[in-house]
Order: C-alpha cells, then structure tokens, then sequence
C-alpha cells in the first residue's frame, strides 16, 4: 500500500483513545492510514469500527480518508445480554454505564474541550499573523493611489478631486470590507467558544444518538436506549438535554458484540468530501483503491472508466505530482466529471478523454497505473466484454505496472473461468450510474470480540488469491471484500509480470 502523506501532531499530551466507524472490508485500510497518517497506537478493529490512539490534533484528524465517522471513544464493553434476563435489568445496566465509571466520561469530555480549544487557539493564531499583513498591503495601496494624486496635481488641476474622492471611496470599501470579514472571523470564535465555554459540567447540554442492532435491536427501540441513558447522564452529571443544539452528542451503539459510546469529533461525517460535488463512488472505497495503486510521482495514472471522476480526484488529493487520465464514452458522466474537477480545482490536474475503454487512444505499456470501478449491475451486462476490457488495461500498462480493479462476484467468476455466458457484447463499455446513486455503506457488525490487528486479514487474503489465476500477465497480488451495501464488491491489485508474448 502506498504511503499516506502525514504525521504525529501536537494534540492531546497523553494520546487520547478515538474510533471510526469503517464500511466493511475498509478495516484494513483503516488500520494502516491512521497508523501512517496519525502515528497510532494500540490499533485494533472489530468489524466496522477501528480503535486507536494518538496524540493527532483535529487537522490531522479531519484528514483521514478510509474512515466513516469519527468518535472520541468513551466506553467499549461486552453486549448486553437480552436472552436471559428482563427488561428492566437491562436498562439498570444501561444506566451503569454512566453511574459504574463516571471519570471516564469526565475525562473523555475534558479531552473534547481541549482538542475544541487547541483548534480555537491555532485558528485565532492563523488570523492575527494574517492581518498585520494585510493592513500593511491595504496601507501601501492607498500610499500608492496618494502618490498617483500628486503627480497628477501638476499635469491636470481638474482630476485631482476626482481621484482623491476616488482613493477615500476605495478606502471605505477597503474598511467595510475588513470589518464584515472581522465579523465573520468574530462569529466563527465565538460558535467555538459556545462550544468549549462547559467549564461547569453543569452547563454543558447534550444529546443522544442511538443504534441497535442484533437481537437489542428486537428488544429495544433506539428512542428507548437514548432515553434511559439520557436520564441518567443528567441525574449523574447535571448534564441538560437539548436536542436540537447541543454543545456535545453522545453516540452509542449497542450490538449482539459488544457496546461502544463515544462523542462525534466533526459534525459532518469525514466521508462527504467537500471538494466532491457529485458523488459517483462512495468516497472512501475511491481513496481505499488508490492507496493500493503504489502512485508515485510523475507516474502517468488512468481510469479508462472514470465515470464521474471520484476515483481520480481522491488520486490527485492525496498524491498531486501525478499526470492523471480519465476516459469515458457517456458525455454525461465525463461532464459530470468536468464539474467536479472544477468545483476541486483539480481540472488542470486530471485530463478527460471520450473514448471506448476496449479502444484506448494510447501506445502499449506507456502507463504506470490502472485504478478503475468495473461498472456491473442490471444495467452493466457486460458479459465477456469484461475480458476485453481487461486486455486493453493490461496491453497500455508497463511492465511492472499496478492495476487495480474493483469487480463485481459476476466479474470475478469470469475471469476465474468459472462460467460461459451467452450475454451479447458490449462494444462501448461505459459507465452511466447516476449521480449520488452509489449507496451508503451499512455495514453489519459481525466479529464477536475486539480483536488486535494482526495477520488475520493477509491470510484471508492470500486463501482467495490462490484460487485466482494470473490474467495473461496480470498476476494478483491483493484481494479484498468490499461492502457496497445491498451488494458485495472485490477490490483486486495485480501487477504487471511482463510484456504479453513474452
């Protein structure tokens, strides 16, 4: 896997003890970013979250790509059990859970503030170097315009007072300017010290978010759970409920595995890029895809099938000294993929042909890498054509060269040689998904303990890649089960052995 750019940053003295949330089959990425990214500790996962610990500041955190959500963890214990015991047991031990171990909330929450704060302060750093500076250019401006003024006094006595009036409304509108701009500035301060102004526990508001799932989920409702614990957290605490803005969310999410409760860090969740503007593939599996590319810089990387480009942007993000090419035949989606190279500024990054993906424009082995989404699906009956596509892939890619594939179980029988199919060809090959159609990950939590990481996932990986034959030269190196959803997909990495022929 390609190296994250990044580090360990100033934050929490001690390193405090955070989760994300993962769609399944992205623990493993996980693991390794936050190791790369955060210099984690202690990392460990069950199935859709990933446990570590770091002394991370909320920059570095907010850059982690692999991840869903991420939480302050608070509490992480064995599931309840529902089987054997009455209702009302149950939600006495729900209320432990606040009243057995009142100093870790207290801590987890002073560890909040203090992330809150530390960001505050950076921010309010950033803003005062910044504004030295700009008065000084506003005030050569305005020196520059009074020197223009003179000169001009004795060539044309009449323009003189149009100009000065002209220098005072422009630096009026220079002052109105700064002081909007300060307001906002002003504004954005004190949401955050709204935030981190609890120093009195007894003014901090909350509320609860809950999920279910398993067998708590057909005992218990999600409301119920949050209730219960709600009223307890106020009895113990004198915490105040307010569900429409809180000062911090509990989250808790009870299983047939285990408990977690933890505090969001960011609001919106870490995978809804704000440089994505129309979402095609979920952006986290893009990310996922990339990182196994080995992209290095000044490689020449491709999506013969780029559809809307999320593939490519989350490339370019992460390694920007890269040529990167996208090719489609649907004018929709390469016009989709032309508005979010915009809205990323990534469009003299990333250069957009309309070509066929079993005809690419481009002379054998001139490319380093390969990252593409197969498209499949009721709509994608592709049938043989998928080993056209590959043909074409492996013919442009260098030898030595990485492709990587996310495939379909339709696919992967295929190219196994498993089955003949009799669906007609496909001679374009394209994509045509509709914008933001690509679904959630809901991942289903299914390990039954914490489990540290450890060779579990490479093993795995090399039983399925012992059944999957080399394609030609292709030779698989790294397989993965991915959740699209509703459906399974297999992301594949093989590597390019030699020239075909050969």
């Amino acid at each position: 896997m390609a190296a994250v750019p990044g580090g360990r940053r100033s934050g929490p003295s001690a390193g405090a003890r955070f989760f994300c949330t993962a769609g399944r089959g992205l623990e493993p990425f996980l693991m390794r970013e936050v190791r790369s990214r955060l210099a984690a500790t202690q990392v460990e996962y069950i199935s859709g979250k990933v446990f570590f610990t770091t002394c991370s500041d909320l920059n570095m955190l907010k850059k982690l790509k692999s991840a869903e959500r991420l939480f302050l963890l608070i509490k992480k214990q064995l599931p309840f059990n529902v089987s054997s015991v009455s209702k009302g047991k149950i939600f006495n031990e729900m209320q432990r859970l606040t009243n057995d171990d009142p100093e870790s909330w207290l801590n987890a929450i002073s560890i909040w503030k203090n992330l809150l704060e530390l960001n505050a302060k950076k921010v309010k750093l950033s803003q005062k170097n910044a504004n030295p500076l700009k008065r000084k250019v506003g005030e050569n401006d305005i020196i520059a315009k009074k020197l223009k003024t003179a000169e001009m006094q004795e060539i044309q006595e009449n323009k003189e007072c149009q100009v000065e009036k002209q220098i005072e409304e422009e630096t009026l509108e220079q002052g109105n300017f700064t002081t909007k701009r300060d307001k906002s500035q002003e504004e954005l301060q004190n949401d955050v010290a709204e935030a981190v102004d609890t120093h009195n526990q007894n003014d901090l508001t909350f509320r609860v978010s809950c999920r279910c799932s398993g067998a708590i989920a057909k005992t218990f409702t999600a409301q119920e759970v949050g209730r219960v614990i709600g009223i307890a957290l106020m009895k113990q605490f004198g915490w105040k409920a307010d569900l429409g803005n809180p000062n911090v969310e509990i989250f808790i999410h009870l299983s047939d595995t285990y408990c977690v409760v933890g505090i969001p860090v960011f609001r919106v969740p870490l995978a809804s890029r704000a440089y994505i503007k129309t979402a095609g593939l979920r952006s986290t599996i893009a990310w996922a895809m990339a990182s196994l590319a080995e992209i290095k810089a000044g490689a020449v990387v491709l999506d013969p099938m780029c559809g809307l480009g999320t593939i490519l942007l989350e490339a370019a993000k992460e390694w920007p000294d890269v040529y990167y090419v996208g090719a489609d035949v649907s004018d929709s989606q390469l016009l989709g993929a032309c508005d979010n190279l915009k809205a990323a500024g990534l469009k003299d990054k990333i250069e957009l042909l309309k070509v066929s993906v079993i005809e690419l424009p481009l002379p054998s082995e001139s490319v380093d890498t390969i990252i593409s989404d197969i498209p499949f699906g009721k709509k994608f009956k592709l049938g043989k054509d998928i080993i056209h596509i590959i043909q074409e892939m492996e013919r442009v890619l260098r030898v030595g060269g990485t492709i990587v594939l996310l495939l379909s179980e339709d696919h992967h029988r295929r190219l196994k040689g498993r089955e003949e199919s009799s669906v007609p060809l496909n001679p374009k090959g394209s994509r045509t998904d509709k914008p933001g159609s690509t679904e959630r990950l809901n991942p289903e939590e299914k390990a039954a303990v914490s489990e540290p990481a450890s060779s579990s996932f490479a093993a795995s990986n090399q039983e399925c890649l012992d059944g999957m034959p080399p394609f030609g030269s292709l030779v698989p190196v790294e397989r993965y089960r991915v959740s699209l959803g509703k459906t399974d997909a297999l992301i594949y990495k093989y590597k390019k052995s030699h020239s075909p022929g050969q």
